[in-house]
Formats: structure tokens, sequence, C-alpha cells
């Protein structure tokens, strides 16, 4: 009896100690919202993250071409471990990378990353947009990926919003139906819904709703721009980050009238004579239409409700968000063909093509644009057409802003040029939106490299996203580079101010003086604004 009574105290004692001896499981992360509870992922280092949250219903059926409605609650818990549906669009670019789940019409949804540990650590919060022209791109390209961001202690979110003809037509029924009397910007209307979201609901996440900066690269430069001018979202925000553009002089918005003609001519053109055939397409069809030749680019107009006045009278008068702004535009934002075409590059041509492009007013471009020898033909050309296509609108964005934003304003020229592709990539060439764009045909030349820094080149820079993109061969000064650049956007977002950490002292921009600008490359340093006569020239072939 003694023995046996041995025995059940071992057992006892072995049964006892035996879920210590078990590894401890972690449960997925779990977060209550306003709508509804979430259920993440656990990344690595204790890192959070929630991907496609619902910021607002599904704009189909009778919500599309309607302002985003909100997102309607739900029972038990939400999966998000992993990305919604990506916007209605085109191959327009060809060199996208995507994580989405496909592409619907049915696209609202964020995506979150959370250092925090609690609800109660209120870290900054950054809300990133994606550029494309307003034609495409998506929230979970990797070159925007919020880990390493997040990683430098804030709370990071890409956001995705209804593109081209879904998020940019204008429509006289449209229009009336309104209870607004407004419409177009669908697309913007989406990002500040995203911004009520955050603001409702991102302490949850361990986020502070009083210092969220937005930031965007090409369209979400302009989207950035957008967001400060309006109204509807300016008390929203209290920095913002423009990477390459702004509206005033990039995808500058229309009148209303003008855009609602562009609706009408759409719908004739596929058949459709009301709103309601419109809405009865099926969004593949009316996608599908929107490739055929003549098909008018939709973009943002002056609409009355998200934009009361034009974008450049809103930032004239001191109505927009009186908020930090630091912005910047690249070395080689396009390339020299873009004014010379195919014609050789000599001084007598360059002053050709400009006479094409500027008529009689040639002579006075060629004061501010003047290459002396038929070697600087290429560089002069390339400066032009940058600022044609976007370092105008980024300037002019900055120098508004110091006038009458009431708030710091830090500018940055970016010049680091990429390095080259990793040899896998055999004769493929860098795409304007990022990426890659592989040539078919293998014995084809490769295509030059560029020797500045292209459109959309700052990206996995800023962003830290370096290792994410396979198609570079990174050295040790990208690296270099991707540090200093990440580490000021980070401080920026954190402070309101670029400055810390050791970094070279970036000042900001003072109205009525030469500007400040930080050069940004493996020797990154101070600067002051060179060519401040381009600018103010180019400056009167803007339609305000």
């Amino acid at each position: 009896m003694k023995f046996q009574l041995i025995l059940l105290l071992a057992y006892v004692g072995l049964t006892n100690i035996a879920p210590a001896q078990t590894p401890k499981t972690t449960a997925p992360p779990r977060v209550q919202t306003a709508n509804g509870t979430l259920e993440g992922v656990l990344e690595t280092g204790g890192l959070r993250t929630f991907k496609g949250v619902p910021f607002a219903q599904p704009p189909v059926g009778e919500l599309r071409w309607r302002e985003p409605m909100p997102p309607k609650n739900w029972s038990g818990v939400r999966k998000a471990d992993h990305f919604g549906p990506r916007a209605m669009q085109r191959a327009i670019f060809g060199d996208m990378n995507f994580r989405s789940d496909g592409v619907k019409e049915d696209c609202l949804y964020l995506n979150v990353w959370t250092p925090a540990k609690s609800g109660n650590d209120k870290l900054p919060v950054l809300v990133y947009f994606y550029g494309g022209g307003y034609m495409a791109g998506d929230g979970s390209e990797p070159r925007y990926d919020g880990e390493s961001m997040a990683r430098q202690g804030i709370v990071t979110i890409t956001v995705n919003y209804r593109l081209g003809v879904f998020g940019f037509m204008a429509h006289p029924e449209l229009t009336k139906e309104s209870p607004h009397k407004a419409s177009g910007n669908y697309g913007l209307l989406d990002q500040q819904a995203a911004l009520v979201w955050v603001q409702k609901n991102i302490a949850a996440f361990g986020g502070d709703p009083k210092r969220v900066t937005i930031a965007g690269e090409s369209a979400g430069s302009t989207s950035v721009s957008a967001q400060m001018a309006s109204p509807l979202s300016k008390n929203l925000i209290a920095g913002a980050i423009g990477e390459s553009g702004s509206l005033l002089g990039t995808l500058t918005p229309m009148s209303l009238t003008e855009a609602e003609a562009l609706g009408t001519k759409f719908g004739s053109s596929i058949g459709a004579n009301s709103l309601a055939e419109l809405r009865a397409l099926p969004a593949e069809q009316i996608l599908e239409a929107t490739a055929k030749p003549g098909t008018p680019r939709f973009s943002t107009c002056v609409d009355g409700y998200f934009f009361p006045k034009p974008v450049a009278a809103i930032f004239g008068t001191g109505e927009q968000a009186h908020v930090p702004l630091l912005a910047g535009w690249n070395s080689e934002e396009s390339g020299y063909k873009a004014v010379m075409g195919n014609e050789a590059l000599t001084v007598a041509n360059f002053a050709k093509a400009v006479e094409k492009l500027y008529g009689e007013k040639a002579a006075e471009v060629l004061k501010h644009y003047t290459p002396t020898s038929d070697a600087d033909v290429e560089q002069v050309a390339t400066d032009l057409a940058g600022d044609r296509f976007i370092g105008f609108s980024t300037w002019k964005w900055t120098d508004l802003q110091s006038q009458t934003g009431g708030k710091p304003v830090y500018r940055y020229f970016y010049t680091r040029p990429r390095p080259a592709m990793v040899p896998e990539m055999g004769n493929a060439t860098a795409g304007l939106a990022g990426g890659v764009v592989r040539n078919a045909d293998a014995s084809a030349p490769r295509q030059a490299p560029p020797k500045g820094a292209v459109h959309s080149a700052e990206i996995e820079y800023a962003m830290g996203n370096l290792a994410g993109n396979k198609v570079y061969a990174w050295t040790a000064d990208d690296e270099k580079v991707s540090k200093t650049m990440q580490t000021y956007f980070a401080n920026f977002i954190k402070t309101g101010n670029p400055n810390g950490g050791g970094l070279p002292a970036w000042s900001a921009v003072k109205a009525g003086q030469p500007a400040p600008v930080m050069r940004i490359d493996v020797n990154t340093q101070p600067q002051v604004e060179a060519h401040r006569d381009r600018y103010l020239f180019l400056d009167q072939f803007f339609v305000k």
C-alpha cells in the first residue's frame, strides 16, 4: 500500500510540472476597433501587423461613385492577416509589384504595422499614400512596406484609394444626387475617410491621433498636398511629407464643369447615357473601356466640396493645413528625351526643341536653361524635362507653404542614382513608376543606366526597404543613403523636425530668403537653392 501511494504521488507530481515543459504558444494579437475586433499577426521582434482592414464600405452597386461610407460593424473576430484587394486598374506601368488579394471594386482597405506594446504608448503615426498617376498602385507594394518604419518607433499605415474612372470621374447626375452638389475626387475622399478612421482607431494600436504625418510619392505626394488643402482633412494631420509632386502644377485640378463634361463624354462613348446605366455596367467592362484611344484621363477637380476653391488660391491665402512640411524632388525626374526626342544632343537642336515647346518665350527659357556646349545639353535638357514634369510643382508647394503655412518647411534634392541591376535581370530597364520592365528581346542592347536619381528611385531608401527590392545590387553606399534619408524622415514624423541623430543640420526655408536645400546622396550636405530663377520663370506657365 505504501509503495502504491509513492507511485501515485510521483505521478501527480509529474502531471503538475508537465505544463511548464510545454513550449508557450503566443496568441495572435487582437485589437478592438470602433467597428469590431481585429486579429492580426505577431511578427519577429514583437511587431504587430494588421492587413486588409476595412475603413469604409465597399464602393460597389449604388455606392459606386459615391463618397466613402463608414464601415459597418462586424461581430466576432475579423482576421487581418493578409492584404485586401487593390483598386480597379490596368497594368499601365507594367512594373508594379503587388501582394494584394486581386483586383476588385471592393478595395477600401488599409494596413497597419505597429511596434506598440499597448494602446497606451501614443507613438507617432505615418499614413502613406501610394503613387501611380491616380491610375495605378496599391498599399501592398513592397517598397511602401511599413515594417522598417515601425521598427523606428512609428505606427505605419498604407491606404488604398479608388483610381482612374472609379476614383475621379465627375458627372452632372453625380453632382445632382450628391448632398454636397459635388462629384469626382472620390479617391481623395477615400484618403480623407482613412484619416478619419485613424483618428477614431489608431490609439487602440498604440498610436497618437494628434501626431499623424501623411506622406506619399508622385500621385501620393500630390495627394498629400490635396489633403493639406481640403477643409475636410487639414485638421486631421500634424505633419506632411511630399516626395516629388504637388497639385500646384502636377495633376492640377480642373473645374467641375470640365470634369463633368469628360464624364458625360465617357459614358456616351460606351453606350451609357445615364448614371443608372453606368452603375449597371460590370466594373471590368468599364475598366476595359478606359483602354480605348481617346478616353479621357480622370483626375482631380475643384468640386466645391473637397476643394471649395482652386488649390493655388487655398495655399496662397493660407487656408491650408498649418503643419510642418518636408518635401523635395529627384535629380532625374524625367529624361532628356522628353525635351529632345531622338534629336542629336547639340546646342542648336536644344534651341529648336525649346522653341517648339515655348514658341515666342523660347529665348527667355534659354536664359535659364543654358547649355554652353554640346556636352552640356543632356544635363540641361534633363533639368528642364524634370522641372516641367514635377520639379516645379514641388518647388511651388514648398515656396507657398513657407510664405503662408505658418510652420517650418524643409526642402530636399535627392541625387543618388540606383546601382546596377543584379545580373539575373538581363537587359531589363527601369520603369517610370518603380520596378522594371523586362525586354522581350534578349538580344536588344541594354539601356544605359541613369546618371541621376530617377522618378520614384528614393522610395525604398526613405522607407528603409532596400532589402525588399531584389532588382538592384545594393551597396554599402546605398545602405548609407537609406539610413540617412530614413532617419531624417523618422525624426520629422516624430517631432516635425528632421534634425537629430548626428545628421548634417537641415535648416528650414524662410520666406523671401535663399532657400536651404538638403542634397541627399552618399555625402549628404546642405546647400542653397541654385536655380530659383528657373522656377520663378516657369511660374508664369502655371495655370492657377
